[in-house]
């Protein structure tokens, strides 16, 4: 759906994305992370076709976006909420809706099905008859998000979704986003939220003028942390460390010393202490995997923990950059 190869952009001798290549697929939430200045939205302007290329290249759905001449089909394919929402004052939400329903030539039936839908799902249909203006910043954020989706595009760019929203509010708009995923849709976010990152993208990529990693959040912090997982449980036993061994591809054995309450031990990739159990995963096994594996074997887990949060991994991944 998108494929990116050695995109650069500069602003005189400024470099601002040097290089990027990534390919993003059909359907996929892919969620670009980096620090102010990283080049973030610069990346979103030239996938838009909204500012030009320095170098490289990039299609959108088979679009090359530096073709001039398909730059108004490129824009009947692509949804995008800018950093500033830049909404017109004087029109309602339901105006607002059908203003740009009208740029993209939606039939007047499909148009009114859309401003009804987008404005039900956001939450926004017992305001569509107030001004712009008048709304709130959380509320323009959302009007802004359905105005990119009145056209219902297939790929849909966002800068900073859930930017001033409150927790409910930004709650719905994620949900919406992996709504559009079910749907089909390819979907890029510019987020700082990496706890949001880590709930609805599959995949992310940190970003800081270069790509410096791309991976599903699990996969990045495996990486950093070599899969290291914790399991809490009520009591830790021999057949849970047989089961946790076994999921690491070790020999099963009896992994604690002696019985006594301060357990610890280490068999092959398992280490038990006290009432929790540390595994380092292989490749290809998961998180629901270990405690799917655990619960079989009878352990009665109290809680998870995985290595380092995506925030951890990735203030790594961008100290080291720098």
């Amino acid at each position: 759906m998108i494929s990116v190869e050695g995109l650069t952009r500069r602003f005189g001798k400024t470099v601002a994305v040097d290089g990027l290549t990534v390919e993003i697929a059909d359907g996929e939430v892919f969620g670009l992370l980096g620090p102010n200045g990283a080049g973030k939205t610069t990346t979103v302007r030239m996938l838009a076709g909204l500012i030009g290329v320095t170098s490289g290249r990039a299609t959108v759905c088979g679009i090359e976006v530096t073709d001039r001449s398909a730059a108004p089909r490129l824009r009947g394919l692509v949804g995008v909420l800018p950093e500033e929402v830049g909404l017109y004052g004087d029109l309602t939400a339901a105006q607002t809706l059908d203003f740009f329903g009208r740029l993209h030539h939606l039939a007047p039936d499909v148009r009114a099905a859309r401003i009804e839908e987008l404005l039900n799902r956001l939450d926004l249909w017992d305001r569509r008859d107030m001004p712009a203006s008048s709304l709130s910043k959380g509320l323009k954020q959302r009007l802004a998000l359905a105005r990119a989706l009145v056209h219902d595009p297939p790929v849909v760019l966002l800068d900073e979704p859930t930017a001033n929203l409150d927790p409910e509010v930004a709650r719905t708009v994620r949900e919406f986003l992996v709504d559009l995923r079910t749907r089909g849709h390819t979907v890029v976010i510019n987020t700082h939220r990496l706890d949001e990152a880590e709930r609805i993208c599959d995949r992310v990529g940190i970003l800081r003028t270069r790509l410096l990693r791309v991976g599903a959040p699990d996969q990045l912090r495996a990486s950093m942390t070599g899969g290291r997982v914790t399991v809490d449980l009520e009591k830790v036993t021999d057949a849970v460390l047989e089961a946790a061994q076994a999921l690491c591809g070790g020999a099963a054995g009896n992994g604690r010393a002696g019985g006594s309450a301060d357990i610890r031990s280490h068999v092959g990739a398992v280490t038990s202490v006290d009432r929790s159990i540390t595994a380092m995963l292989p490749l290809g096994a998961s998180v629901a995997d270990l405690v799917t594996a655990v619960v079989l074997a009878g352990g009665r887990v109290t809680g998870v923990t995985q290595g380092e949060s995506l925030e951890d991994v990735y203030l790594q991944i961008v100290e080291e950059r720098r």
